[in-house]
């Protein structure tokens, strides 16, 4: 599936954005998706994922009950509503997708991801 991650942008700290990830090529309800983040001269890192059910969620700490991943099957697209950003949130994120039998399977880990989209870059001043 091909991910076109679209919404980053400059933003002061305390302010939201969101993410969109949109897919082609195939339907996004048959896989599992994610998103993650990196900053220069660091490994990319987690960020969220959700199953294809849309209901198992999980997110990395430093985002729990600030970033929300949701999907959207109609419009092929999935989103990160990101509220409260800090500095530290600054980074380009990308979106992911694997393809899983299991509707309740999520992943955490960049190596458990096949397609990728090119990244926005999020810049949160404070």
């Amino acid at each position: 599936v091909q991910l076109q991650a679209s919404g980053g942008g400059q933003v002061q700290a305390g302010g939201s954005l969101r993410l969109s990830c949109t897919a082609s090529g195939r339907a996004l309800r048959n896989y599992v998706t994610g998103w993650f983040r990196q900053v220069a001269g660091k490994e990319r890192e987690f960020v969220a994922t959700i199953g294809r059910n849309g209901v198992n969620k999980d997110y990395a700490d430093s985002v729990r009950g600030r970033f929300t991943i949701s999907r959207d099957i109609a419009k092929n697209t999935m989103y990160l509503q990101m509220n409260s950003l800090k500095t530290e949130d600054t980074a380009v994120y990308y979106c992911a997708a694997a393809w899983r039998s299991h509707s309740n399977v999520i992943l955490t880990t960049t190596g458990g991801y096949t397609d990728w989209g090119q990244g926005t870059l999020v810049t949160v001043s404070s």
